[in-house]
């Protein structure tokens, strides 16, 4: 005898496309072929402008929420674009733009990197922040604690939505760079307690905060969706604090035993019209 059948299916998520929380990211990175460009006619050189131009304007109404274009030093590629929206279609819609018409017969894909925004389970929420900060050897009945702990409750809803709708800073220099967490014997990340793990990437973020108001980084997850597990975004001030901020945090445990990174592309925040003239197209 079959067993019953329950009358009603379970209930599932809704179908889509957009994740619950955050946006999809993309980082495109891109050379010009100069052999098809010089073959260009004049009228043909000057579409391959206007199209460029059209495609990374962000003020366009088929631009996605945030779109950053990037001047990209050395031979990986000529420039990049950071691209991120709540649907992935309007992401990957620049991507397709730069490579139709007579734009795409002179622009070559070099490398991609295909993410989400989320809030780390290592951001403590403020009763964790709280039990942190004992844990530190912080007095609960004294006032450094009471004021640390309600500071803390205030900037957490805006601090959690910067991570899933970030804002680009108005900083030039850039640097983007995918990341594992090791799993090798006796360095396998996945295998540590959680606490191990919190308290690794806690003393990881207090080595970034005190870079703060020279460097911003947004963190994205790509477990399941590309070759690296996470991407890295850093912007800053200056082009140094880039090289002072990652080499400092590569001596934090969390990096120095159980990190592995990818290709790291260096880049400066670039409007259309600076790219092509750094370039020389036309």
């Amino acid at each position: 005898m079959q067993p019953a059948r329950p009358e009603t299916e379970p209930q599932t998520d809704e179908v889509s496309l957009e994740p619950s929380k955050g946006w999809h990211v993309t980082h495109s990175f891109y050379s010009f072929d100069r052999g098809r460009l010089g073959k260009l006619s004049v009228a043909g050189l000057e579409d391959v402008r206007r199209r460029f131009a059209a495609v990374l304007d962000p003020a366009a109404s088929d631009a996605p929420r945030r779109l950053q274009a990037w001047i990209v030093a050395g031979h990986k590629a000529d420039f990049g674009v950071v691209a991120m929206d709540p649907s992935p279609m309007v992401v990957e819609g620049v991507h397709q733009r730069l490579l139709s018409g007579g734009l795409g017969s002179v622009v070559v894909p070099t490398y991609s990197f295909v993410g989400l925004t989320e809030v780390s389970e290592y951001v403590p929420n403020v009763e964790q922040y709280a039990k942190r900060l004992v844990d530190e050897g912080e007095s609960p009945d004294g006032a450094a604690y009471k004021a640390k702990v309600q500071g803390y409750a205030a900037r957490e809803p805006a601090m959690r939505k910067a991570r899933i709708e970030p804002d680009l800073p108005p900083w030039p220099n850039a640097c983007f760079y995918p990341m594992n967490k090791k799993r090798e014997v006796g360095e396998n990340w996945f295998l540590l307690p959680f606490e191990d793990r919190s308290r690794l990437m806690a003393e990881h973020g207090r080595t970034g905060m005190s870079f703060g108001g020279r460097v911003t980084q947004l963190i994205t997850v790509s477990v399941g969706l590309d070759d690296w597990e996470w991407g890295v975004t850093l912007w800053a001030r200056r082009p140094d604090f880039l090289k002072d901020i990652v080499y400092t945090m590569r001596f934090d445990e969390a990096s120095a035993r159980y990190a592995e990174f990818g290709p790291f592309y260096t880049g400066y925040a670039a409007n259309a019209a600076d790219i092509l003239a750094h370039c020389r197209i036309g």
